[in-house]
């Protein structure tokens, strides 16, 4: 069986082949306090990050994710490899009692699955810190907030 040769197709361009048989689901719109939630967690993680970097940490990766979840930021620093979880709260407290077992848990496996990928970050200090961002605040960063155990 042979192919008809297809034009070529400017780069990026999509394939025109479709099944009329198949349907497409439609994606239900979100609620906008989902949306202001999740854009306010986006600017948290900014904040946090460009926070970090004045603190001479180098980003390797921002909002890496999982099967377990989501790491928001993984940062070195010298010989520290720092697995960093942003809370986004009105104060301090809340954003501290934000962290819970289960959210220290899930991103304790994400990070074992970060090190299965990259070996190569393993070779050194390895942390879990918290960096709070509250409004009309510079970010509090929590060096060492939890560990793996």
């Amino acid at each position: 069986m042979t192919r008809r040769a297809e034009p070529p197709r400017p780069p990026g361009a999509r394939s025109q082949k479709t099944n009329p048989t198949k349907t497409t689901p439609t994606r239900a719109t979100p609620r906008p306090e989902r949306v202001a939630a999740f854009k306010l967690g986006l600017s948290a993680e900014s904040r946090a990050a460009m926070f970090l970097i004045a603190k001479a940490y180098r980003i390797l990766a921002r909002r890496w994710k999982t099967p377990f979840g989501e790491i928001d930021i993984i940062a070195r620093r010298r010989h520290s490899l720092v697995f960093v979880e942003v809370k986004a709260r009105a104060t301090l407290e809340e954003a501290v009692e934000a962290v819970t077992e289960h959210s220290k848990q899930r991103i304790v496996n994400a990070a074992e699955l970060w090190l299965a990928h990259h070996p190569h970050d393993g070779k050194g200090d390895i942390r879990f810190d918290v960096v709070v961002v509250t409004p009309g605040k510079i970010p509090y960063h929590i060096p060492n907030a939890f560990d793996a155990n």
